[in-house]
């Protein structure tokens, strides 16, 4: 039987590191070997060592199967990278990079040297004479310092890894080629008219990764929601150890009390059905012809008892657990009781296993670039050194032979010859120690000169963060320039106190776990205020916290735009509206040290502020004010006149003019905001790389319409 070469597909998940190894054998996929390596305890919780536990459960796998020699496949969590698929323009095929470029730029919300990125076009696209005329790609990127943080511990374990992937789209390769195969084989895609999508729900440990496909197609999101979550109802709830209710969610029909069991996980239940349904709904809002025909699910947690019969009867679809593979055979291994037990689990390192062995629908990676040059470089280096060893052996033959025997027959020529070369020598030397000593002396002087700029700049940095919080601090015009009389009418905000604390680390020192949920309902809060859609992807994924040291700058004030009237515009929300918004979309102005007449307009992301947040939220309160329309005199000469009637010796005369203080609501507010101290020269250079790349990316899309008007022309 023709056998060949077989793959590993690992995926290193929060309870358990599986590992399943396939090849192809007579055209079929066959498992050949499995592992199923479960952690002495999950490593989100707060005890474990995430490190360590991947380390010992990584020596095992090597133990138990030789060291793995065979390509390896790895996975990394959904909400560890981004996935995006655009609909290019009818092109050239050869363009089809150039326009990704662009494209990346535009979804990557990072710098692309900063991220490991890769893209392909998807399944059913139509290519006509070089033309993608009907197409869809796919982008795929994760940070470069996050890509290396997945490879370390096999780094560690001296294991090479070929081919990193993302769950969800190893998950799409698995149904593309095990349900889907007949349909991609024998189909062409069309757009009006789609076929019927699957949607398949892996649910993790933590988090869980839904794909919607049909095959050509795919749509995917990452859910906060996972199987702990069931666990930690049962330990809130029943009071009980964390392993006690693990054991309790897995062996729920044999506990006691099933009954109280279930109840107590019903929330968890419930929270799991709205995240799919608002899922499948978001999608179906933007794919109107698409039709749902099934639910797969996957993952152990499927196990749990009445999860399956739960989903379908509260999502109105059928649905398929996958416990077994299709196209995949091996009874050696598929038969062993520990693969039946754990098979909901393997979806992933099949989906690895079929990308490796080069019969998969998506074959992108997010190995980085400069790994595979390395392993090229190691790969040719033998036989490099070979050629470079006969080419020496030869010049070294030819001087022997040849050049030896030209000097003992024409000693006279030759000693000429060694007297120029030892007068070149010579001055050689002479002018290369002068240089040194030139070089050495500018290099002082570019260093002291760099000392004393970067001085200048540095004694400004502060004036500019004065500054520019109080040109972000909104103020309203009057019609007259003066203060509205009516203190509710005013919409200035009063800064009252002006605070600054440094952290070396932010996000560990400042941005903790209740400010950050802080932070995610404001945010939630500002995008409800300002008419804005929240984003498709989590607010917890667009703003993870700050990174490195930095400063936390705290204003406190108040403002008076409390009226009973204006619902949704007093208290909090007037602070929403105009201040957080104006350190999200305002403008800073400052001059130029290089030409003090002209000013600059950084953006407060640029000049180095985010996070801005309200830290509380509170009712406004009655206060008393000075009353603008207060006369003395007019009080003094009614006492002077006799006007000493009933109501002024009751204190209730309503008089606006007698009156010294009025009773108006204000809203007190704190204010905080990160602000990443950055010089005016380094703020420049982005303002110049930002002006390049739109620049570059005017001309690429000035390209793209070229191209598009290319198409039209020739059709």
């Amino acid at each position: 039987m023709a056998n060949s070469s077989s793959v590993w597909g690992i995926e290193i998940g929060q309870s358990a590191l599986k590992a399943l190894r396939c090849s192809i054998v007579d055209g079929e996929i066959v498992a050949d070997a499995f592992d199923y390596i479960e952690y002495p305890k999950i490593l989100s919780q707060p005890e474990a060592v995430p490190e360590e536990l991947i380390a010992d459960a990584l020596l095992q796998l090597l133990e138990r199967n030789d060291g793995l020699n065979e390509k390896v496949c790895i996975s990394v969590p959904g909400q560890s990278g981004l996935a995006k698929f655009f609909k290019p323009p009818p092109v050239e095929v050869k363009k089809i990079a150039d326009l990704v470029r662009y494209e990346a730029r535009q979804q990557i919300p990072f710098d692309l040297n900063d991220v490991v990125w890769d893209y392909q076009m998807m399944p059913g696209s139509m290519v006509e004479e070089g033309y993608a005329l009907e197409s869809e790609v796919g982008l795929f990127a994760m940070k470069r310092d996050q890509a290396y943080r997945q490879l370390a511990p096999f780094d560690r374990a001296n294991v090479e890894v070929d081919v990193v992937q993302l769950a969800p789209v190893a998950l799409y390769n698995m149904v593309a080629y095990d349900r889907m195969n007949e349909r991609l084989e024998s189909e062409m895609f069309d757009a009006d008219n789609p076929p019927p999508s699957s949607v398949l729900l892996s649910i993790g440990t933590d988090s869980s990764d839904l794909i919607v496909t049909n095959g050509f197609r795919i749509w995917q999101r990452s859910m906060p929601i996972g199987g702990n979550h069931f666990t930690r109802q049962l330990t809130k709830d029943l009071k009980m150890t964390f392993a006690k209710a693990e054991h309790l969610k897995r062996n729920a029909r044999e506990a006691v009390d099933p009954k109280l069991i279930f109840q107590t996980m019903r929330p968890v239940f419930n929270d799991l059905v709205t995240e799919v349904q608002r899922s499948i709904g978001f999608f179906r809002s933007i794919h109107k012809k698409a039709e749902i025909s099934e639910l797969l699910i996957t993952g152990n947690t499927v196990k749990m008892p009445g999860l399956a019969a739960y989903l379908g009867k509260n999502l109105g679809f059928e649905v398929h657990v996958l416990d077994r593979f299709n196209r995949l055979g091996g009874d050696d291994v598929l038969s062993i009781p520990t693969f039946r037990d754990n098979a909901t689990t393997f979806a992933v390192c099949y989906g690895l296993c079929l990308q490796g062995l080069g019969v998969s629908q998506m074959d992108a990676s997010l190995i980085p670039q400069e790994i595979k040059t390395a392993r090229m470089i190691r790969a040719k280096k033998p036989w490099t050194i070979a050629a470079l060893a006969a080419l020496l052996i030869g010049m070294t033959g030819n001087y022997f032979f040849v050049q030896s025997n030209w000097r003992k027959t024409h000693p006279d020529k030759w000693s000429r010859s060694f007297t120029a070369v030892s007068t070149a020598t010579a001055a050689a030397s002479e002018h290369r120690e002068k240089d040194k000593t030139l070089d050495a002396k500018l290099t002082y002087l570019n260093k002291v000169g760099e000392e004393i700029a970067g001085d200048r700049e540095s004694r400004l940095t502060w004036m500019e963060v004065i500054d520019a919080i109080n040109q972000l601090i909104p103020r309203f015009e009057t019609p007259d320039g003066k203060p509205l009389k009516n203190h509710v009418d005013r919409k200035d905000f009063y800064i009252t106190q002006f605070d600054t604390k440094f952290y070396e680390d932010l996000k560990t020192d400042w941005y903790t776990e209740l400010l950050a949920s802080r932070f995610k309902n404001e945010m939630t809060d500002w995008y409800t205020v300002k008419g804005k859609p929240l984003p498709a992807e989590p607010l917890e994924t667009l703003y993870p916290g700050p990174e490195g040291k930095g400063w936390v700058i705290e204003l406190r004030g108040y403002h008076y735009y409390n009226s009973e009237d204006r619902i949704g515009e007093r208290g909090s929300d007037h602070v929403r509206k105009y201040f957080t918004n104006a350190f999200f979309e305002g403008e800073i102005q400052l001059p130029d040290p290089r030409d003090p007449a002209k000013k600059i307009t950084f953006t407060p992301q640029q000049f180095g502020f985010s996070y801005p947040l309200m830290l509380n939220v509170v009712e406004p309160v009655k206060v008393k004010v000075e009353n603008p329309d207060f006369d003395p005199d007019l009080v003094k000469s009614g006492v002077a006149a006799g006007m000493r009637g009933m109501a002024a010796q009751s204190g209730q005369d309503k008089d606006p003019a007698k009156q010294q203080y009025l009773e108006v609501p204000r809203h007190d507010f704190v204010f905080q905001l990160v602000w990443q101290p950055n010089l005016f020269s380094e703020r420049v250079k982005v303002l110049e790389e930002e002006a390049a790349a739109a620049a570059e990316a005017a001309e690429a899309e000035k390209a793209a319409q070229a191209a598009a008007d290319d198409s039209v022309a020739m059709n």
